[in-house]
């Protein structure tokens, strides 16, 4: 796709999720710049694996936020641009590679969109289990919305928005392997995030509501103490890496599929 069309359709997707209130202004912003580096290597294929991560994933956090309520990680389902390189960064950066192999950044951008994805819909369909989260490592109970809590509706949620990706990408002419490397991937990515939210996951605790959250700013706006974590590993973080992974384990799925 020639880049001027890349960076026009990426600014007027990114201004139509603006204005329906789905990205702050920065995070329209940031939209617009990954967007671009998704389509220009990758072309309406790229474009349409992206619109179904962003729609898909829009939806159902909006639904699961008018079942449950806004959890202690966000107030409002409009996504800043923290929120948007967290989850769509790496995937841009995944796509460059189509300059390097035919096809290559067409699937890494998929594999990362997918634990994107997967993340996100667990986290909605987790909102609506009948039964309360544990801990991926302790086997505890925790709060709803709690990094690092799991549920057997939330990780099927994962599991179907990882595959709805693939299932596009496969649509749009890729190859069908890439429906299961893109699920499974997502999916592992999913469960890598659960470990990193338990394991490392910044908790913090406000004096004033006196309540545990995962913001150094409680949402009455008072600066709540760190009590346990790293204060650098919050929700974005944590989805970077676990994009992360899913890059590294597209490029070896790559390799082995080309091998095969």
């Amino acid at each position: 796709m020639p880049f001027y069309v890349a960076v026009g359709v990426s600014a007027a997707i990114a201004g139509l999720a603006w204005m329906l209130r789905a990205l702050s202004s920065r995070g329209a912003l940031a939209a617009a710049v990954v967007g671009a580096a998704i389509l220009w290597p990758t072309g309406w294929a790229g474009c349409a694996v992206l619109g179904a991560f962003f729609v898909g994933s829009t939806l159902v956090s909006r639904v699961a936020a008018r079942a449950t309520g806004p959890s202690d990680q966000t107030d409002t389902q409009t996504r800043d641009h923290r929120q948007v390189f967290a989850n769509g960064g790496l995937a841009g950066l995944g796509a460059t590679a189509e300059w390097l192999a035919p096809g290559l950044g067409f699937w890494l951008a998929t594999v990362s969109l997918a634990a994107s994805g997967a993340d996100t819909w667990a986290t909605a369909f987790g909102g609506l289990s009948p039964r309360p989260p544990r801990d991926i490592l302790t086997r505890q109970p925790v709060p709803a919305g709690t990094s690092g809590g799991v549920t057997w509706f939330g990780s099927s949620g994962g599991f179907m928005g990882a595959a709805s990706i693939g299932l596009v990408a496969v649509t749009v002419g890729g190859p069908g392997r890439l429906l299961l490397a893109a699920a499974f991937i997502g999916q592992g990515a999913m469960l890598l995030d659960s470990i990193l939210g338990s394991a490392g996951q910044a908790r913090f605790h406000c004096p004033r509501c006196d309540t545990a959250t995962e913001r150094p700013i409680h949402r009455c706006g008072t600066p709540a103490d760190l009590i346990r974590g790293r204060a650098w590993l919050d929700n974005d973080a944590v989805n970077a890496l676990a994009s992360g992974a899913a890059l590294v384990a597209g490029l070896v799925t790559w390799w082995l599929a080309g091998s095969a």
